[in-house]
């Protein structure tokens, strides 16, 4: 979820995360402080973590609807956001911009409603690398609609991600009845998992696209429309499903609450991350996603994932990394030798 170039002035950016929300970039100048050179990779780390751990929670509450979790997960995003618009006295709806913020808005909302639906159905590992791969199709998506350079690296992007999530997902047309594809272990919304889980990727990147055309709109104003949609939408589609419903009392209403402090801590530490350190590297250490993923999978609930889900995560995550790397190394001066060493990752 990432511009191709950055600059060295004090500048407002708006980047996208693998679930769906903005955060805030205050560019620094130069003379950045050193003191503790690897602060914002760190702390990208533990934004990964938490959110994380906010999909463990989607998928051990299996008594409430992802829906419903998603609504009371955007409660969370909207309240916060509320007073810093009227603090910014921003037009809440501002002419000219209202039909891309709900377009933003929607796909934004969908996008988190499957992915939530993906880490019920699925694997948690196996959904976390689907959905993660949201920045690798983000590029195709904005040569379609914003006419954005898309190179071969893109596109070799784009293609080892698919196979990754064709090792993932083992389709039965491609593998045959040789091998177990998922919903061959009695859990047959294991295959709709698979496909919520890429359809959210879709929705995802289409969200960034529109972030990007919407880079001039203060992020408060974005938040406010998207929290606000979002609610609606969830608790519209909750109630015509039959799924609106208040968690029971004891620990199922503990972690609703945890599932709103997780993603308020992962959205601040990713924002102070892309503070102190480039998109790129972020987005790098931004991955650790996954490989929490299979932590949370073993250890919470006893699924060890086979080879072929190891493989194809292997395969998407590089594909992750290599993406951000090559975001970090566009935004470096054109006689800097890891430019230069890395020059083959930069080429249109």
């Amino acid at each position: 979820m990432y511009r191709s170039a950055m600059s060295d002035s004090i500048e407002l950016q708006h980047l996208a995360e693998d679930d769906g929300d903005e955060v805030l970039r205050f560019e620094q100048p130069k003379q950045r402080c050193r003191k503790y050179p690897y602060l914002g990779l760190v702390l990208a780390a533990l934004s990964a973590m938490f959110f994380s751990l906010c999909s463990a929670i989607v998928k051990w509450m299996s008594d409430v609807n992802p829906v419903a979790l998603a609504a009371y997960r955007f409660i969370g995003v909207l309240l916060p956001t509320i007073p810093i618009l009227i603090h910014q006295q921003r037009p809440c709806f501002p002419k000219g911009k209202r039909i891309m913020l709900i377009l933003r808005s929607f796909t934004g909302t969908t996008a988190l409603m499957l992915s939530f639906y993906a880490f019920r159905h699925m694997p948690l590992s196996d959904a976390s690398v689907i959905v993660f791969s949201v920045p690798v199709f983000t590029s195709i998506f904005a040569r379609m609609f914003l006419k954005e350079p898309c190179g071969w690296f893109n596109v070799f992007s784009v293609i080892v991600t698919l196979i990754g999530v064709v090792l993932i997902t083992r389709p039965p047309m491609i593998f045959g009845n040789t091998i177990a594809s998922l919903g061959d272990n009695g859990q047959a919304p294991e295959i709709w998992g698979a496909v919520a889980a890429f359809s959210s990727t879709l929705f995802g990147a289409n969200a960034f696209v529109i972030l990007r055309a919407l880079k001039d709109v203060h992020f408060s104003v974005i938040m406010t429309n998207f929290g606000t949609f979002a609610l609606f939408q969830c608790l519209i589609v909750a109630y015509f499903i039959g799924a609106l419903c208040l968690p029971a009392c004891g620990l199922d209403r503990y972690l609703i609450v945890a599932l709103a402090v997780f993603s308020f801590l992962g959205q601040i530490l990713l924002t102070i991350a892309l503070q102190l350190e480039q998109a790129g590297p972020v987005a790098i250490a931004r991955s650790t996603d996954i490989i929490y993923a299979f932590i949370w999978q073993v250890l919470f609930f006893e699924e060890v994932p086979n080879r072929f889900s190891i493989i194809g995560s292997i395969l998407v995550m590089s594909s992750v990394i290599l993406t951000g790397l090559r975001k970090w190394v566009l935004t470096l001066p054109f006689d800097a030798p890891a430019r230069r060493r890395l020059r083959f990752i930069a080429k249109e």
